[in-house]
Parts: structure tokens; sequence; C-alpha cells
């Protein structure tokens, strides 16, 4: 093997840790409240708003959404697909189960599980790789003595119940209830190619878009 896919095989596996890392340390200092930590993990120029950039506004969004909303908050990742756009650029998917300490207006308070996922896009700039955009995708959020049976299952305090995005970037989901089996065997899609199973499994759509409550 040569020494240049030697190298490029390195480069491939010490970016997939570290964009791994990216979402454990994303996690972490959101629920430690280090907003310098958790701002510095997204690219520089990164767009907050339709006229704001930047980590400076994000870190001010950020204090004002969790020191209204949230006692406390546990981000637990799990499911986590990595693929590569070229050797600068990547998206993924990754699975997230959280729990929240919610405050209500009544003066009281709920414990708020949820279940979602996150789209994302990743960028290397200048031998670091940063979030250059993450795209919540939610299936429910519920108190924790209430399961989540039915439609709208969005349910925060002081708020009227809405649905998710948890399905809207899959057309597989809809593909499946739309199609009940028949008499005839079914049929198999060919498997996807490398680096294409993120892609392949959105039918080739463009880079996602979810209007986000």
């Amino acid at each position: 093997m040569a020494d240049e896919d030697i190298l490029a095989r390195l480069d491939r596996l010490e970016s997939l840790d570290e964009i791994r890392q990216l979402a454990a340390k994303y996690s972490l200092s959101l629920d430690m409240r280090d907003l310098d930590s958790h701002v510095n993990l997204f690219a520089e120029d990164i767009r907050v708003s339709r006229d704001k950039v930047g980590r400076a506004y994000l870190k001010h969004w950020l204090d004002d959404t969790l020191r209204l909303q949230f006692t406390g908050t546990s981000h637990h990742i799990g499911n986590h697909v990595i693929e590569f756009d070229d050797v600068d650029h990547a998206h993924g998917v990754v699975y997230s189960k959280n729990e929240h300490e919610t405050a209500r207006s009544d003066g009281g308070a709920e414990w708020v599980i949820m279940q979602m996922l996150y789209w994302d896009n990743y960028e290397r700039i200048d031998e670091r790789w940063y979030f250059r955009r993450r795209l919540p995708c939610y299936w429910y959020a519920t108190d924790i003595n209430k399961p989540p049976v039915g439609d709208n299952k969005m349910r925060w305090p002081d708020r009227e119940p809405y649905a998710g995005a948890y399905h809207d970037l899959w057309p597989s989901w809809q593909d499946f209830w739309n199609n009940p089996p028949g008499l005839d065997e079914p049929e198999v899609a060919s498997p996807a190619p490398l680096d294409q199973f993120l892609n392949t499994m959105r039918r080739n759509a463009g880079e996602p878009k979810i209007r986000v409550r």
C-alpha cells in the first residue's frame, strides 16, 4: 500500500474520532453550562439567525434559553453515523436521549424526557473539526410520568403540543406506511455505496431543512 493511501486512511480515522468527540463535548459543555467551551465547538462564523453570525451571538442565545427554561439538563448521545463529502467536510446523524428539569409559569417544574436526533454538518478549519450546523429533529418531549402516546408528541410545559420532525428527513418512513406488503415477493434495493448510507436513505435529497420551533 502506498504511503499516500496509509496517510489518507490515518487521516480519515483521526477525523472520525475527532468528530465523535465533538458530539460528546457538545453534550458535556451544554449540561455543565460552560458556554465558552460549548460555542467554540462551532465554526467561528456560525450562523445563529438570519442576521446574526458568530460565537458571541450563539452564546447569548444559549444563555437566554438555558437560564429561562431549564434548571438542569442531561444529553446522552448514542448511534452516530458519519459520512465525508471531502477531506474537510462531512455530515452525520447522532441520536440523543435527553432529560430536563423544566420550569413552569406557575413556579413549579416538570421532569421532561426527550428522544431526538441531530443532522450535523462538520467542517475542518485550520486542522480542527467544528460543527458547521446542527439540525435538531425531535420525536417526543414529555413529563416523565406521561408517556407520549398519540399525535403531537412534543409536550413542553406552558405550550400547546406539536409534532416533532424526527421522521421528516427520511422518505422511507412515509413509504413504509403508504405501501403495505402485497402478495408478490418484496423487492430489495442494492446496498448503499460506501460513505453514501445517509444520502441513500434520504433518496439523494438536497441539504435538509426543518423549521425549528
